[in-house]
């Protein structure tokens, strides 16, 4: 009997954490359309965290492979890699965008076009361990369209 009121504790308040009210804001999510025969894309936007945590996980049904990475310039050569985990410090917006960090979503299962809504998942882990998941819906924006240039840095380089 202790067992079962100690399981059932144990998945009530899993399911209570599952649903608690999301401690990182997202604005302006947006992912690029692609061209024909693309297998990659970037998804961008803007993440603040009421309390020190970070991501550790990015997933979505659009994508086989999905992850954080990160650009940067070393010796003259723009490079982009995988990171473990992506920092949030509390109240501190970090902005995921073209030419920096954002998350990568490879082998696509289909195009993705302008206007399109693309589903994408993070797992955010807070300073205890514990860990939420926080959905995104980004909408597709063609390269050209006047939102994404700005993003782009009107050329900034690198493109995916």
């Amino acid at each position: 009997m202790k067992k079962l009121i100690i399981a059932t504790l144990l998945s009530l308040t899993a399911s209570a954490w599952a649903q608690a009210p999301a401690n990182v804001e997202v604005k302006d999510a947006w992912i690029r359309a692609t061209v024909a025969q693309q297998k990659a894309t970037g998804a961008f936007m803007q993440l603040t965290a009421k309390a020190d945590s970070r991501v550790v996980q990015a997933t979505s049904p659009m994508a086989g492979v999905v992850e954080i990475h990160e650009m940067a310039m070393e010796n003259d050569v723009m490079k982009m890699r995988a990171v473990p985990a992506l920092a949030l410090p509390a109240g501190k917006t970090v902005e995921l965008k073209p030419g920096g960090y954002h998350v990568m979503l490879m082998d696509l299962k289909g195009p993705v076009k302008e206007g399109d809504v693309v589903p994408v998942s993070l797992v955010v882990e807070g300073k205890d361990g514990l860990r939420q998941t926080v959905e995104i819906k980004a909408m597709a924006r063609a390269l050209n369209t006047p939102a994404a240039a700005k993003a782009e840095g009107h050329g900034s380089g690198h493109k995916h």
